[in-house]
């Protein structure tokens, strides 16, 4: 806050009800009894504060109020002589205050603790020296006071006085010195310390250097008070480091979570020992192991992957990871997501076994516990344990059996991360395709999901390439199939089921089996088994059966392509023709199987066109096997897979390059960086102070450019004028957007040459905006100038309106002039995030708002209108640059954001042009979807008036 603005008080909001005059406060404080002369206090303390004078008051306050030894009036006394005027109109001392002064020094000499503690802590508050001045002796003499309570206050009174106005305490540090020798309470030692430490640092050392081997048994508060002078000693001379850093390891040992917090981080900032970043890294794992607040193990791991930030750290810390793993005792996910990211990151191939073996654990132990997050933890350690098998190919062996258990979890996520491992392990190590497939075939039976099955049988039809395994995995397959031809089995179970209830089966093999039903007039009706609804009792059939009977058809589709990949295979290697005829021949029974059973009207839904075609491709390929179809299936899949997986990895990358830092290239002829004469390293987690005061010094010196002044990033962007030139009260704002409010610092001149009484600034908002306090009114003279600030509350991200008007009032009448409205910007909320494709389509499937937005510009080139939509909202394509490039004509991409509220936003781009005419517009649409309503709405505004702006300007 700027010097030349007053005292900022504690506002307390009063509601609009009816302001007594001042002789009926003047009546109540003389003769009411204590409780109304309580509640007039009160009134006239809210008056006060919303900006009355009431001067009339002093006196009869002091005649009528300041006798009555009542401790509430005493400390609504306290509020009220520390906010009312003071002083007259020309500046001088009030003739009254000389008897409220001499009230407090009684006061002072109060034999109740309770009174002269509070007295001292509102003397800390007074600004006006001819006041303090007659209090000197009695402020003195509360120091001997035998309660703490008076003692403590007592040192920060001389603390504040001798700030504010040395000359009245002269002796204050030595005062204040020896009465730190002879103290005993912590909280009077840490007050006076606290004095040494601002007004003479070299007593404050001479007290520390004497005490240094008692601090460890000090209290918290005072310990606090030695880290930060030990830290600005030693940023300020760095010759005292080698004389209190030994200081600083013992408090890392304190009984207090604070003081070791603060010791650690002022640790890292004075040395860059290996020995120093071990012991407070290893201090700041304590910290979170030892505390259950989750925001303090959220703070202090941001402070341990700040410090792998550093790469002199990250050496040191990579020794530490096994015990940053013992974080993962914690049951929040947002801990334990941090934890493995910043374990995986230290990681290395010393301790990777060590590593992947507490991660076995951690998998072993998620088994049987059944919590909302356990779900997203699994997926956390499996996603982990696939990035350990990649970088360290090694351990691959020991995770993938670990990995393959998941694959009967619930939990489909997890189990298709599984997956997504073993698709990329399979390819990537062909050591270890022998291990894969045993374990996915010993696997297959459990799984319970379609999804992983079809991806599990992918990987089988791919990968399987001995006769005996082929054979395995077709058997495996019949099993959880169950018995094959599938129409005549399900017409045997419901006939099954019909003769258990008196009737008997009439006719078998492809034949109708009708049953006899009595209908409600007597009579006999006949039922076909077709036409039968399935039974409503759950039967129990093998996994791939019941997906089938469910109308799952996609996985028969998969299923077919697979075995047609085994019986080609198969062909390739027994040379005997008879076996393979006979493999041949069971694997076209089963797709032509699945293509009777979807069309009998036994599953929920009947099979689509197009797995009927794919199972149709397969059934040719085998009875016709064309060379080009037997090449699609034995080479074409792998051949994709490994470009796709390729793709990925030189994105990885890509990703890795951009985060990490460039390297500092210094060149002869570039300017000296003060900081390296003053401790030799950058101070990356502590504030350097040499460099701070540089740059406060060099502060206003930089040239300013016309290009500053454009930038979309000034200030000077950020202005809203609010009212017109010609007004009489002319007005403008900057608003500022903070993480969760918006400060707005409002401009008002008075271009009028009246003076303005009751100048109001009244705001109202549409949207999740909240108006957190009233401006206060305020009197403008002839051409005179306020600024006044006002503070929204923001609670989601939305875009919202702030509206509203100046009043005043002349001498003649009250005006109004209405305010142009401010419009808060969603962008200013939106942070461009990622996420994985599976994840994008559950969110895409769970999201219940849409907002379907026209392509409306004069873009003529695809990749150029996608780039604009980026930019205007703050988007990041999720879609790979590879699949984006080449022009086709046509174009469609995903995107995804974050709000800092923690709202998903997703959005999904359909544009089009024709290829053959360069000069066409690009048409299409753009698919938003969020949770709130609010979201869609808002980023369909955002684009809309983006598009907008681009056409107006072309």
């Amino acid at each position: 806050m700027a010097l030349a603005e007053g005292p900022c008080y504690t506002i307390i909001n009063s509601p609009d009800i009816e302001v007594p005059n001042e002789m009926q406060l003047k009546q109540d404080l003389e003769k009411g009894d204590t409780n109304v002369k309580i509640e007039t206090l009160k009134k006239v303390i809210q008056m006060l504060l919303n900006g009355e004078r009431l001067s009339g008051l002093i006196m009869t306050i002091i005649r009528f109020v300041l006798p009555v030894q009542n401790h509430q009036i005493k400390k609504l006394l306290l509020i009220f002589w520390e906010i009312v005027p003071k002083t007259s109109a020309d500046g001088k001392l009030l003739q009254e205050m000389i008897l409220v002064c001499d009230a407090y020094r009684k006061d002072l000499q109060h034999p109740n603790e309770f009174l002269r503690g509070s007295t001292l802590r509102f003397l800390c508050k007074l600004k006006e020296p001819e006041l303090l001045e007659p209090l000197m002796p009695a402020i003195r003499a509360c120091l001997e006071h035998r309660h703490s309570y008076v003692r403590r206050n007592a040192v920060l009174a001389i603390f504040t006085i001798y700030k504010n106005f040395d000359w009245l305490v002269p002796d204050g540090p030595e005062l204040i010195a020896n009465f730190l020798e002879t103290q005993q309470d912590m909280s009077c030692k840490r007050n006076a310390f606290l004095m040494l430490l601002h007004a003479d640092q070299e007593r404050a050392l001479n007290y520390l250097a004497s005490c240094i081997d008692q601090v460890n048994n000090f209290g918290d508060i005072l310990q606090l008070v030695i880290v930060e002078l030990i830290y600005k000693v030693c940023h300020a001379n760095p010759t005292e480091r080698s004389r209190f850093i030994r200081c600083i390891y013992n408090l890392l040992n304190s009984s207090s979570n604070a003081v070791r917090y603060e010791a650690a981080g002022t640790l890292i900032t004075l040395s860059s020992a290996p020995t120093a970043i071990r012991a407070a890294a290893s201090c700041y794992i304590e910290l979170i192991v030892g505390d259950s607040d989750n925001n303090v193990k959220l703070i202090v791991l941001d402070r341990l992957i700040a410090m792998k930030e550093n790469e002199n750290m990250e050496k040191v810390m990579q020794d530490l990871v096994m015990d940053i793993l013992r974080v993962l005792a914690a049951p929040d996910i947002e801990v334990r997501r941090k934890t493995l990211a910043l374990a995986m990151d230290l990681v290395s191939s010393r301790n990777i076994e060590e590593m992947v073996l507490v991660l076995k654990k951690e998998v072993s132990k998620t088994h049987n516990v059944e919590h909302e997050d356990t779900g997203k933890y699994r997926q956390l350690l499996v996603r982990t344990l696939h990035s350990c098998s990649i970088k360290f190919p090694d351990v691959a062996a020991n995770v993938i059996p670990v990995l393959v258990e998941f694959l009967s979890d619930t939990n489909e996520l997890a189990a298709a991360d599984v997956l997504i491992f073993i698709r990329e392990a399979i390819q990537k190590f062909p050591s270890l395709r022998a291990l894969i497939i045993e374990r996915l075939i010993e696997a297959f039976p459990q799984i319970k999901s379609s999804k992983i099955h079809r991806a599990a049988v992918w990987i089988l039809g791919e990968y399987v390439d001995n006769k005996e395994q082929i054979l395995e995995v077709t058997e495996a397959i019949i099993q959880t199939l169950g018995e094959i031809p599938m129409v005549e089995a399900e017409q045997k179970r419901l006939a099954g089921e019909q003769s258990d209830e008196g009737e008997k089966p009439t006719g078998e093999g492809n034949t109708k089996v009708a049953g006899n039903k009595v209908t409600s007039d007597g009579t006999y009706a006949t039922q076909s088994a077709f036409s039968l609804a399935p039974v409503a009792k759950k039967e129990k059939r093998p996994p791939l059966r019941q997906y089938l009977m469910d109308g799952d058809f996609f996985i028969g589709a998969a299923l077919s392509a697979t075995l047609t990949k085994l019986a080609l295979r198969y062909a390739e290697l027994e040379d005997d023709v008879r076996q393979q005829n006979r493999l041949t021949t069971q694997v076209m029974l089963i797709m032509s199987s699945i293509l009777h059973l979807g069309k009998s009207g036994f599953p929920t839904k009947p099979i689509t066109n197009d797995d009927i075609d794919r199972i149709f491709i397969c059934l040719r390929t085998l009875s016709e096997r064309t060379k080009e179809a037997v090449e699609v299936f034995q080479h074409y899949c792998r051949d994709a897979l490994g470009k796709m997986l390729d793709a990925q990895h030189e994105e990885d990358q890509r990703i890795m390059k951009e985060k990490q830092r460039a390297a500092a290239k210094v060149q002869p002829d570039d300017p000296v960086a003060f900081a390296q004469l003053s401790n030799g390293r950058d101070n990356q987690l502590g504030e350097n102070v040499f460099e701070t005061s540089l740059n406060q010094a060099l502060a206003g010196t930089k040239s300013t450019n016309l290009s500053d002044i454009t930038s979309p990033n000034n200030k000077l962007n950020k202005v809203t004028q609010l009212t017109g030139f010609s007004d009489p009260v002319y007005a403008e704002a900057y608003v500022n957007v903070n993480q969760y409010d918006i400060v707005l610092d409002v401009l008002i001149v008075n271009q009028t040459n009246d003076t303005l009484q009751n100048c109001t600034l009244e705001l109202a908002t549409l949207g999740d905006l909240k108006l957190v306090e009233r401006p206060h009114p305020v009197v403008l003279a002839p051409h005179d100038f306020c600024n006044i600030k006002a503070n929204v509350k923001v609670s989601s991200t939305e875009n919202g309106i702030i509206f509203g008007n100046i009043v005043y009032d002349t001498s003649i009448n009250t005006n109004v002039v209405v305010l142009n409205t401010i419009h808060i910007d969603i962008m200013d909320y939106i942070i461009p995030a990622s996420c994985t494709d599976t994840e994008f389509r559950q969110m895409w499937q769970d999201f219940e708002w849409e907002n379907k937005v026209t392509v409306n510009t004069t873009f003529t080139d695809l990749h150029e209108y996608l780039k604009h939509l980026l930019k205007s909202t703050n988007m990041k394509c999720l879609t790979p640059e590879k699949a984006l490039s080449g022009q086709c004509g046509f174009m469609a991409a995903n995107m995804y954001a974050k709000s800092i509220f923690g709202e998903n936003a997703l959005a999904n781009l359909s544009i089009e042009k024709p290829v053959d005419d360069p000069d066409s517009k690009v048409t299409g649409h753009i698919r938003i979807r969020a949770k709130s309503q609010g979201m869609a709405l808002s980023l369909g505004d955002k684009i809309s008036s983006s598009q907008k702006q681009s056409v107006q300007a072309a």
